[in-house]
């Protein structure tokens, strides 16, 4: 209950809905269980008119009665056509007062379901908002320990069981409850000895409900978990489907995922097989407890307890009592699958990042010194990755990190736009500990070029304005000229404004990268990281971003991790990283001339 209520609150800023909904279902019931009231006249003009046609001169004093409700009748018709009136002319009103209570029902039913679904979009809708809005800011360190494929699972799928199984319960449970209560209400009116009688069976019903219940949310845990992981196994395989067909693995995959497959099926097929038993056994004792009904009833009719017309409308209000709550039987199964997938969405959403400006961060709104590591170490989880680094970066120079792979390289690079907090020690920007400034202000100086490039299914001119929303086309046209890749964008066929397709599947890497140095152009960054921007690149392709970065390097504060040494020569200063550890730094010269990792890094690659 705290799950369902919780995720209802997301609801709350559109109550306004609750009220029209509450307001018009109510409405419904009350019409809707008097259509059927309806049959108590109409029945016993059929059987005895004469009975029915008596000219009442006065409005009976209300009683909750069949008498009351003919006198009523009675006096409408010799309102309106005196003493003259006749059986027809009674079943012409009674036909009128049907056709209008089941329009006014009809007519509250549909503003209620409008209402009703207009409230359950808006909530899944600030459902959707609010855990995107979480997990696209957490720290970086989340999604490097959990799988795509299930925070993807958590944002769509759940969410949309929590949208057709928890939601829109509320429905069920609001609504039905009120049409069992106008139905009973009903009932009572016309014997309540065979009401109590009737709804004996209601423990019995109520018992099955529990057990089915206790067994599907154990079994939708289990559904949703492996719904996710088939999810990231398919985006696994997608995003890699060039690498499978090259090594032959596609039979390979294929078993993988439909061993997958089938485990989420057989769930599914649980869950079904409990869900489905629910309504038919509820049916089941309706019909049980109406053929008991049908043996007392028939004993109070020979006993003149109970008129004919009046039974005969009881078993058809009674036989609508089942139907509302077969739906909240339902309801108890569908909900558990809902509240399941719930408790994982809201899980996520409550999952905190671990990186939080300070109370008193402030932005950093100039930068005129330089930024420096202090004894820095950092660690994941249990291993140490970086140990006691140090070293500055002046403004407007560029420092070069080089090393064996896995050494701590772009472990660094991630530590300065706090992706990551170091353990130990202090990163500073102009002398100032970088936990002291807002983080978007730090990022906000900040362009990155890496390795992978990281393009989005969209325009050319898309891609690059990530780097500045609100530049013009002269600037991005200007940022595409820096990087070297105006030519090439005029060659495609739409120009600027062509789809590069997922991930820039369309453009080859050279060009993707040179899109990816055009968005950091465009940013115009005081802080440069270059994280092996060319190690993937074939040689002609790397000419020409290398020429890119020298024209955006220029004047920038920059640090570059560098596979090619020859592309780092020329830096201000080069820091050799071997084991988490800074082994070496200088200038190029003075690192050839030590004669250590640095120059047998360089003879190796020389030799190659």
């Amino acid at each position: 209950m705290k799950t369902y209520l919780r995720l209802l609150s997301f609801g709350k800023p559109y109550s306004k809905y609750g009220t029209i909904y509450a307001v018009s279902i109510i409405l419904h019931s009350l019409f809707n269980a008097a259509t059927f009231g309806m049959l108590i006249p109409i029945i016993g003009t059929m059987i005895d008119p004469d009975a029915m046609v008596q000219t009442a001169r006065e409005m009976p004093d209300f009683a909750l009665s069949k008498e009351w409700f003919d006198g009523v009748l009675n006096y409408s018709l010799y309102k309106v056509m005196g003493t003259g009136y006749t059986v027809k002319d009674l079943f012409m009103l009674l036909a009128i007062m049907t056709v209008i209570i089941s329009l006014l029902s009809n007519l509250f039913r549909y503003i209620a379901q409008r209402t009703m679904e207009n409230l359950r979009i808006h909530t899944l809708q600030q459902l959707r908002d609010t855990l995107f809005n979480n997990v696209i800011r957490l720290q970086a360190s989340f999604f490097s320990n959990e799988r795509k494929g299930d925070i993807i699972s958590k944002i769509t799928s759940d969410v949309q069981v929590v949208q057709y199984c928890v939601t829109s319960t509320l429905q069920v449970f609001f609504r039905e409850p009120f049409l069992i209560g106008s139905y009973i209400f009903m009932l009572l009116a016309i014997s309540w000895k065979l009401t109590l009688f009737a709804i004996a069976v209601l423990p019995f019903i109520a018992l099955f409900i529990a057990t089915i219940v206790k067994k599907l949310k154990k079994a939708s845990s289990a559904g949703q978990e492996s719904f996710g992981e088939m999810v990231s196994l398919l985006d696994e395989s997608l995003g890699a489907i060039k690498t499978i067909k090259g090594y032959n693995a596609t039979n390979y995959v294929d078993e993988k995922f439909r061993s997958q497959n089938k485990h989420y099926s057989d769930i599914q097929r649980s869950i079904a097989r409990k869900q489905q038993s629910a309504s038919p056994v509820s049916e089941f004792l309706g019909i049980t407890s109406l053929s008991f009904i049908l043996v007392y009833g028939g004993n109070m009719i020979m006993g003149a307890e109970l008129g004919t017309a009046a039974f005969i409308t009881y078993l058809g209000i009674f036989s609508q009592v089942t139907r509302p709550a077969r739906a909240i039987s339902d309801a108890f199964g569908n909900i558990n699958q809902g509240i399941a997938a719930g408790e994982r969405v809201l899980a996520l959403m409550d999952t905190k990042p671990e990186i939080r400006d300070k109370p008193t961060a402030v932005p950093l709104e100039n930068f005129t010194a330089e930024i420096a590591f202090n004894s820095v170490s950092f660690s994941y989880e249990e291993r140490e990755v970086l140990h006691n680094i140090s070293f500055t970066i002046p403004k407007g120079q560029t420092v070069a990190l080089v090393g064996p792979s896995g050494g701590g390289k772009s472990t660094i690079s991630d530590l300065i736009p706090r992706f990551y907090d170091p353990t130990k020690g202090t990163i500073t920007i102009d002398k100032k500990d970088i936990t002291e400034y807002t983080t978007d202000s730090i990022r906000a100086k900040l362009g990155i070029v890496a390795q992978e490039t990281i393009l989005f299914n969209d325009t050319i001119e898309g891609n690059i304005r990530m780097g500045n929303h609100a530049a013009t086309m002269e600037q991005i046209i200007e940022a595409a000229k820096v990087a070297n890749a105006h030519n090439f964008i005029m060659e495609t066929e739409q120009g600027y404004q062509t789809n590069i397709g997922d991930r820039g599947v369309k453009l080859s890497g050279g060009q993707r990268q040179r899109l990816s140095i055009a968005r950091a152009v465009l940013r115009n960054p005081e802080i440069l990281i270059l994280d092996e921007a060319t190690s993937a690149l074939d040689t002609e392709s790397e000419r020409l971003v290398q020429d890119s970065l020298a024209n955006l390097l220029r004047g920038r504060t920059s640090l570059v991790i560098a596979h090619r040494l020859s592309t780092i020569q020329h830096s201000d200063k080069i820091i050799v990283i071997e084991a988490g550890v800074v082994v070496e730094q200088g200038t190029h010269a003075e690192l050839m001339a030590k004669g250590g990792l640095y120059s047998k890094l360089i003879e190796m690659q020389q030799l190659a």
